[in-house]
């Protein structure tokens, strides 16, 4: 009986007066040479500063020339532990983290829902729903600190002219009004990209179980509660956690419009250690402050994704 199977060719050998290196490559095979591209820039750029930053909050490292950087162990995490100042930023940063993304996901929710339904200038209403995402967010900050300005701001114009008051509103520089306004700006320019993530999830579910669910007799809220939003839930799970991340993180936006003021009730943890850092050359000290940020987000994502991927089930 012939063989039916077929021989793959044999292995091509190094060339000779090939080094170590390079005959390791041609028994490895060539797939790890073609990752290298790929996996040099994030070493470098990535996991290399990273490594770098979690072992800098273990020591005293502090700006200057020739300054020399000793290893503490936990000595800086001892000290910021009654820093009251970093945690109240960290209770900040909670709030606004939290705030902005429930708003996101409630708003991009709506607009998904309205995008995904059969309109006139649907696909102009897509592309508008995408202009603040394609905004960096220095620009967005700049734009809105114009539109808010006391002074000359748009905002305060429409009031004069529609003469709704005198049109003295400073929102960015009150206490009271400083992080509610930010929060909106927050969800205003995340917005799109929760959006676009549950529009996709929304085209993705199949025509058929919402007709089964009409034939039933279940009307539009039920089958979105009994259909839509279940077939939503990796995607809420893993959307939320994502935009958790990013807002907790946020540095550019708020750092542009408020800087963490008025007497630091937009001051974000981001913004704490950028200030201790390079403010105050304490690069060791902010480096401790990133860490425990890390552990912290850590431990509230692996609080609340179990429960998410549970319920997706």
């Amino acid at each position: 009986m012939t063989s039916a199977m077929t021989l793959s060719a044999p292995p091509t050998p190094p060339p000779r007066g090939a080094g170590r290196f390079q005959r390791w490559l041609y028994r490895s095979g060539s797939g790890l040479f073609l990752l290298l591209p790929a996996a040099v820039p994030i070493l470098l750029l990535s996991v290399f500063p990273l490594v770098r930053g979690i072992y800098l909050g273990f020591t005293d490292a502090r700006a200057g020339y020739r300054v020399t950087t000793n290893f503490v162990g936990f000595d800086q995490f001892a000290k910021l532990a009654h820093n009251a100042l970093f945690w109240q930023s960290f209770r900040i940063g909670l709030v606004w983290a939290v705030s902005v993304t429930v708003l996101q996901f409630l708003a991009a929710l709506g607009l998904a829902l309205l995008l995904n339904a059969d309109l006139r200038l649907r696909w102009l209403a897509r592309t508008l729903a995408l202009v603040p995402w394609a905004m960096p967010p220095v620009i967005v900050a700049i734009m809105w600190r114009l539109l808010l300005d006391p002074t000359v701001g748009s905002l305060n114009e429409s009031i004069r002219l529609l003469h709704l008051g005198e049109g003295t509103l400073n929102l960015l520089g009150q206490a009271n009004s400083a992080l509610p306004t930010v929060i909106v700006i927050g969800v205003w320019v995340g917005m799109p990209q929760t959006t676009v993530t549950l529009l996709a999830g929304l085209q993705s579910i199949s025509p058929t179980l919402h007709e089964a669910a009409a034939v039933d007799g279940a009307g539009t809220w039920r089958r979105f509660v009994s259909v839509t939003l279940p077939q939503l839930y990796p995607i809420i799970a893993a959307i939320t956690s994502l935009d958790f991340i990013w807002n907790f993180n946020s540095f550019g936006l708020v750092y542009v419009l408020t800087a963490g003021g008025p007497g630091g009730n937009t001051m974000l943890p981001m913004l704490f250690a950028y200030h201790e850092a390079f403010g105050y050359g304490n690069f060791g000290y902010a480096s401790a402050m990133a860490d425990v940020m890390v552990v912290l987000i850590l431990l509230i994502m692996l609080a609340y994704l179990p429960s998410r991927l549970r319920r997706s089930r």
